[in-house]
């Protein structure tokens, strides 16, 4: 057969072919993907696994006046190559390219924006009520949504809501039994169930009011074509439950499903994936987090650990392979991990809750409500904290210095390479009076060896790491590597002064003082948000105290970044070497 895929530049020309050209289209949809994903990386295996859905969704719906929401939207590229964006899909998560995520100012094919998990249902459900406010009652509005996400609190308030409307809403379960990782929780048993016959009659979602349908094979696409069209003539909430293999048509994705999500760059006909270097590197933080926990579990029975469904991506996985009795993943349901360590530190127990800083975001009033306000000794390792590159700004860890250093009683750091988070980790467990955020950044670290004996520090204390007299750098985070780097490149001789700040609430205003004495220019240097971030906390400590120096602030503009590779989402946010090389050099 002729190839379809390079003639389709839209789902109006989608609609154009018959059943058995729509199954070739499906071969050929699931190939470039695969060819496109293995030399420039992404997300993989969820796309790969609803292929003959997203031909089927835009075949049976008029996108995109029928609306099309794709929950997370790690799934979204066969939706992208199929709007319009196939000549450009190899741009997908490059710096100035299209996003990895479906994006509403991207494309009018993207209904909205996606990114966190669980958010699909409400916005559909606002979508269509809207809809029935403007007298518009022929618009169909789509939601599909994976089973590890349906099981997600906010995704059970859309549920709740939409059961008591009649709003023209049709929500498809992707179950295919995984997130990142594999699904958790009595939904993922139940869900089961169902595919297996052994369900008890009642149907959870029809006691919802929601008409359900299925579950039927996700791969069949005239089985899937058919009960769309069905359901399109069926009034008020519907929901569709498809079954699906995540990395469907690459073997090695299907038998290895978490690699395969992500899998970085691979070989397209084997799906073997690129040899990394055997040369001795710096350890991921997370994995030092990671190996840290268990070393100190291992001494510390009260310690438990909690992730929200990143076990594999945090490396909580290492205490759940070697003490599961302690080590927890709680699904998509970052308000209750917050709230069940909070629960833990109540009862005497010294939870660990592990989750990414953007996902915390999803768990504001927890932190303040259940855990600062009761003053409850919560160690919050975040994960991803700064820009973590082509994920973009979904997933831009820039906001937590912000939005916790005005939280009373928590304390908010950021170690400057792995010993310093290991020392942080093992001075937290030995008892606090009260909770703790400690944030790291996605990828390798500065120090290969770097498994050395844990010591306790000195809680709100910041060091001089090189002498100067007229300049002052002050850092926090593994940002400040990059100024000793910068400092052993430019050869200041004793005029650049360079100060590690490793918590940021409390700060060492002892150093701080000193320094304002010392210095005529000082500079802070973070990778979060300007406003409201460290070199926020080091001005407004000088103005308490009156002290009048001009204190120079870099840290991410109030704009939101891109995604791009790290390195170059530095230079875009004025905060690379190269842009505090410019400014220092000015007073030399």
């Amino acid at each position: 057969m002729k190839a379809i895929l390079e003639h389709i530049d839209s789902p109006k020309d989608l609609r154009t072919l018959n059943p058995e050209e729509l199954t070739h289209l499906a071969f050929e949809l699931r190939q470039f993907i695969i060819d496109i994903v293995s030399a420039k990386e992404g997300h993989l295996g969820a796309s790969l696994g609803v292929v003959e859905l997203t031909i089927a969704l835009h075949y049976t719906f008029n996108t995109p006046t029928d609306k099309l929401i794709w929950d997370v939207g790690h799934q979204a590229y066969g939706h992208k190559i199929l709007t319009g964006r196939k000549a450009i899909f190899d741009t997908n998560r490059q710096f100035g390219g299209i996003s990895g995520f479906p994006k509403m100012e991207e494309s009018e094919y993207d209904a909205f924006g996606t990114g966190h998990s669980s958010t699909s249902i409400s916005a559909l459900l606002g979508m269509a009520l809207a809809a029935r406010l403007q007298a518009n009652f022929t618009r169909q509005h789509i939601a599909v949504i994976g089973d590890a996400s349906i099981a997600s609190g906010m995704a059970f308030e859309g549920l709740n809501h939409a059961g008591v409307t009649n709003a023209n809403i049709l929500v498809v379960l992707n179950d295919n039994a995984m997130g990142i990782d594999p699904s958790v929780g009595a939904l993922k048993k139940y869900l089961t169930n169902v595919k297996t016959g052994t369900a008890k009659e009642e149907n959870i979602f029809e006691c919802l009011n929601f008409h359900y349908s299925g579950p039927v094979d996700g791969h069949n696409l005239p089985l899937l074509i058919s009960e769309l069209e069905r359901l399109k003539k069926i009034e008020g909430p519907k929901l569709l439950h498809v079954i699906t293999i995540k990395g469907k048509g690459l073997k090695k994705a299907e038998e290895n499903q978490v690699v395969y999500h992500a899998p970085g760059k691979f070989n397209k006909q084997t799906g073997e994936l690129e040899k990394s270097s055997t040369n001795a590197q710096p350890p991921k933080f997370q994995d030092v987090f990671g190996r840290t926990l268990v070393e100190l579990a291992l001494k510390n029975d009260k310690i438990v650990g909690l992730t929200p469904a990143m076990p594999t991506g945090s490396s909580m996985k290492f205490m759940m392979d070697a003490l599961p009795e302690r080590a927890y993943d709680v699904g998509i349901a970052e308000q209750h991990a917050v709230t069940i360590a909070a629960g833990m530190a109540a009862d005497g127990l010294i939870p660990f809750c592990n989750i990414y800083s953007t996902f915390l975001q999803r768990a504001y009033d927890q932190v303040i409500h259940d855990v600062a306000l009761q003053n409850l000794p919560v160690i919050f390792c975040l994960d991803r904290a700064g820009l973590v590159g082509e994920d973009g700004p979904t997933h831009h860890g820039v906001y937590d210095i912000a939005y916790l250093r005005c939280i009373p009683h928590l304390m908010v750091c950021s170690p400057l390479n792995e010993i310093e988070l290991r020392n942080i980790m093992y001075t937290a467990q030995l008892g606090l009076h009260g909770p703790i955020a400690i944030r790291y950044p996605r990828g390798r670290g500065s120090i290969v060896n770097w498994q050395q004996p844990m010591k306790k520090v000195a809680l709100g204390k910041g060091q001089q790491l090189r002498k100067g007299n007229h300049i002052a750098i002050l850092s926090t985070g593994p940002i400040g590597n990059n100024v000793i780097e910068l400092l052993n490149e430019i050869d200041s001789g004793s005029k650049i002064a360079h100060y590690n700040f490793p918590f940021i609430k409390p700060l060492d205003k002892e150093l701080l003082k000193d320094i304002f004495q010392n210095f005529d220019h000082i500079i802070t240097l973070e990778d979060g948000a300007a406003i409201g971030g460290f070199g926020s906390a080091v001005l407004d400590f000088a103005n308490n105290i009156e002290m009048n120096k001009i204190i120079k602030i870099f840290g991410i503009p109030d704009v939101f970044i891109p995604h791009g590779p790290t390195l170059e989402l530095y230079k875009e946010a004025g905060i690379d070497k190269m842009s505090v090389k410019k400014y220092v050099q000015q007073f030399l």
